[in-house]
């Protein structure tokens, strides 16, 4: 997934923690420690009242009134993105919304960035593999302008010749800095391994593809793939909601519906092999290590599933970050992913290893998939994993731009209205047997694709343990 921003105002949060001696003296004794009380249950998430219509041409709406501070965050999500580009068009959908950040044909880009900013916010649109979202947080009594904007840049974009080569260029850059990193060398590769002949195999372009790319194409692709019957309008927040219908309606009324998506049938391939890159020098070893899992948030075992994944690579205390960060010392920061796209998923997990430690990392976390597999957490591993989920989860969404999100993802995937409001439920209603049962449904060590960017020099000889090494 490729993410871009335009008329940002960026904005940084920094917490700082202060310890102070209680006393400058060397204390003769020390106290023995208290055992902390136990947490209690995290309250299940209650989503706020939604008030939800459609237009006649097929764009849906969704209010929520939520909080107290006087903003809203409005959202146009259409559901297109890098999924409905073609095999030589990588990155359209990029250039496709970064020309749409060069004005409108009432408006110029100065002006959007203007009227965004008197509202107190700055329009951004966002990217990715099945969405293209523009949205904004402005004050309350904005909430009705920031629609008619929002429509303006969506329906009117002037995509301009002037800029195609300027907007080439710098795509064109960002595709050299992205192919200087072993990161994203490893996770190109492993999505190409895992979804051959489909967008979601496809990260990047070539240089003489975005070299390629004309306007008609950018054209094309924004007639094609942006229509009311694709598109859904979230407002969250505090706003007047009769005022803010109107704007809708008049601002998105006449838009035309649009063309079907026709999404590509997906076949992901699932192969035990070492896919090999060569980094001489390297001092790490950058590891992708995964699998095609079928899951999606509208399966009864989804949440199961997230609990699963936690405890195994995903949070700070799971197995695998213990194994090879606390315990072995191979590694600062892995982690392990469960990533969802329609029709599709993948589990990785995800380190960069010192690289004389290759092989024995690869070891370490192909054997705690097998110890999972074998024998389920203990109840008290469990409820740790699941007070973290949970109050994560609810924190996640206990703003205006996370409940907003949440929503977008039900409708993208089809949940049930129910999803939300029983989430934490469901991660508490995750058993022991259930955990060690989905890692056997999903996490099979015989069809794991291994990614390895490093020095070949210091680390070839160890990957030859682990399957037929391919080497790029």
């Amino acid at each position: 997934m490729r993410t871009r921003t335009i008329f940002t105002l960026a904005a940084a949060l920094f917490a700082t923690a202060l310890s102070l001696p209680t006393s400058a003296q060397t204390p003769t004794a020390t106290a023995p420690k208290e055992t902390p009380p136990a947490p209690g249950t995290p309250r299940n998430f209650t989503l706020p009242a939604i008030r939800q219509f459609s237009l006649p041409n097929g764009l849906q709406v969704r209010f929520v009134p939520y909080g107290e501070v006087p903003k809203a965050t409005v959202r146009l999500v259409t559901h297109t993105g890098n999924a409905d580009e073609g095999p030589n068009e990588v990155w359209l959908a990029d250039l496709t919304s970064e020309m749409m950040q060069q004005g409108t044909t009432t408006r110029s880009a100065e002006d959007i960035a203007r009227e965004a900013a008197t509202m107190g916010g700055a329009l951004d649109v966002t990217v990715g593999m099945n969405t293209t979202v523009i949205g904004t947080d402005v004050f309350s009594e904005s909430a009705a302008r920031a629609v008619a904007l929002i429509a303006d840049v969506v329906r009117n974009p002037r995509l301009p010749d002037s800029e195609l080569a300027r907007l080439k260029g710098d795509l064109a850059r960002n595709l050299s800095i992205q192919h200087a990193t072993p990161q994203a060398l490893a996770s190109e590769k492993f999505a190409a391994v895992l979804f051959p002949n489909h967008p979601y195999g496809r990260s990047y372009p070539t240089q003489s593809m975005i070299e390629s790319y004309t306007l008609d194409q950018v054209r094309g692709f924004h007639a094609k793939n942006f229509g009311a019957a694709r598109s859904f309008v979230y407002v969250v927040g505090r706003f007047d909601a009769n005022a803010v219908e109107a704007a809708i309606r008049q601002s998105f009324g006449d838009w035309a519906a649009g063309s079907p998506r026709t999404p590509q049938n997906v076949s992901p391939v699932s192969k035990r092999a070492v896919y090999f890159i060569d980094r001489p020098g390297a001092v790490q070893s950058t590891l992708y290590i995964g699998l095609p899992a079928s899951i999606d948030p509208t399966r009864s075992d989804y949440v199961s599933t997230v609990v699963m994944n936690a405890l195994l690579g995903g949070s700070f205390g799971s197995r695998i970050t213990s194994n090879i960060r606390e315990q072995k010392g191979y590694t600062y920061s892995p982690t392990s992913t469960l990533s969802t796209r329609l029709g599709a998923a993948s589990w990785a997990e995800i380190a960069d290893v010192t690289t004389n430690v290759t092989g024995p990392a690869i070891k370490e976390i192909i054997g705690e998939i097998d110890r999972l597999r074998s024998e389920p957490p203990t109840a008290k591993e469990l409820q740790g994993i699941q007070n973290y989920l949970a109050g994560t989860f609810v924190l996640r969404n206990s703003s205006r731009p996370g409940i907003a999100s949440q929503l977008a993802t039900m409708d993208l995937y089809g949940a049930g209205a129910d999803y939300l409001s029983t989430y934490v439920q469901r991660i508490y209603a995750t058993t022991p047997a259930e955990v060690q049962r989905l890692a056997q449904t999903y996490i099979d060590p015989s069809k794991l694709a291994i990614v390895v960017v490093g020095d070949r020099k210091v680390i070839y000889d160890q990957l030859k343990t682990y399957g037929e090494v391919i080497e790029q």
